[in-house]
């Protein structure tokens, strides 16, 4: 019988799960496997299902991220109705331990897996700089993270910053709060920075006065993603409302992340991860976001010589995750 890793990504929308191999300080994927969170009532579930296309390997080790603040072992998801119990999972799997870590945490253990070429730079900063670390992620919801610099090694740690709450710099800024706290009560970083943000930036727009929305655009957002279609039209420069809502999405990203990297003094380095970014990687490289996250008054100099990087490899989270697994809490330098 093998002897596997069991690593797993689980979000609000997807589970990604894979078994891995350790190879030195690497790990290696051998087989992995996606399932829509939504149709399934219990993580458990889902595993069982995973396992049982590998030829049910023994797993003596296995390490899931969750969308999700995690204590004492125990996480709730934060869009999906899940509770999430390590203890439990291993009894009920007959698993030989079961960790529990925040999905962004996952993605910066995930760091120390990573190429060089796993990376686009936005900003090289100045060369040879260390020091903490910042990782911002939108995708179905914001998710934030930071790695301490202990003056030899990166240590990751969790926070839930996403929810903090959203800051207006301008009179459209301040028509959009009011226009999401009428919807929502508590407007966060997360209700503009995420799949649903991005839509919640497109209906304000809609909605203000003088706006018209084509048929066929109406069409495109009923059928499939709103935000996968708003990027794409935005993009494709086919419609002007598209373009403006992901131009603000881009500055309120960009904004956002010098929040995180001023908070954490991140010399080390802000890394932008989640399943957003790569897909609009063309309009981040443009001005609008290194623009918003250097715009910090007499901090602009500081937050300059910070390198800037875009993750480009869609399996951070789980090779964290099997990362964590393997080697525990064990610090690493990030080098990518």
């Amino acid at each position: 019988m093998l002897h596997m890793i069991l690593a797993g990504d689980i979000g609000g929308t997807k589970v990604n799960l894979g078994l891995f191999e350790i190879e030195e300080r690497r790990v290696r994927l051998v087989q992995d496997g996606t399932f829509p969170s939504q149709k399934y009532l219990h993580l458990e579930d889902i595993i069982r299902e995973f396992l049982a296309t590998g030829g049910t390997p023994r797993i003596h080790q296995s390490c899931f991220g969750v969308a999700g603040p995690v204590r004492h072992g125990r996480a709730q998801l934060t869009n999906l109705p899940w509770r999430i119990e390590a203890v439990g999972m291993a009894m009920e799997l007959k698993f030989g331990s079961v960790s529990l870590i925040n999905d962004l945490e996952a993605n910066a253990y995930g760091l120390a897996q990573l190429d060089p070429d796993d990376f686009d730079v936005l900003n090289k900063g100045e060369p040879g700089t260390n020091g903490n670390v910042a990782l911002i992620s939108a995708g179905t919801g914001l998710g934030e993270a930071g790695l301490f610099w202990d003056g030899s090694q990166h240590h990751p740690f969790a926070c839930e910053g996403g929810h903090c709450d959203f800051a207006p710099q301008n009179t459209l800024d301040g028509e959009l709060f009011a226009f999401l706290h009428d919807r929502f009560g508590h407007v966060s970083w997360e209700k503009v920075l995420s799949g649903t943000g991005q839509v919640n930036i497109y209906e304000f727009l809609k909605n203000r006065p003088g706006a018209s929305e084509p048929a066929w655009l109406a069409a495109e957002l009923s059928k499939g993603d709103p935000a996968a279609v708003i990027s794409r039209v935005a993009m494709a420069n086919e419609n002007d409302m598209c373009t403006h809502a992901l131009n603000l999405f881009v500055t309120y990203y960009g904004a956002e992340a010098g929040n995180l990297a001023l908070k954490l003094m991140s010399t080390g380095g802000i890394y932008i991860g989640g399943g957003i970014a790569p897909k609009i990687l063309p309009s981040l490289q443009r001005g609008h976001f290194l623009e918003a996250l250097f715009g910090k008054g007499r901090m602009k100099s500081l937050l300059e010589a910070m390198p800037v990087k875009v993750i480009l490899n869609s399996k951070t989270a789980l090779l964290g995750a099997a990362h964590y697994a393997a080697f525990g809490k064990q610090g690493f330098l990030v080098q990518g």
